[in-house]
């Protein structure tokens, strides 16, 4: 994952713990989720749309 080991990923989730709480952590991580979501969308349909105007 990215590059990443087992330690740093532990590391990474214990300071997010620490920062938004155990409670705050499942909500924090489906906002991101969501974000990732429609970028990835919205550069799919940029892509979609180069495509169509090139072919056009």
């Amino acid at each position: 994952m990215l590059g990443l080991g087992a330690s740093e990923v532990v590391l990474i989730v214990g300071v997010l713990l620490l920062f938004f709480g155990a409670k705050q952590l499942p909500d924090l991580a489906r906002g991101l989720g969501k974000g990732i979501r429609k970028f990835k969308d919205a550069t799919g349909d940029i892509k979609n749309t180069i495509d169509k105007s090139i072919n056009d």
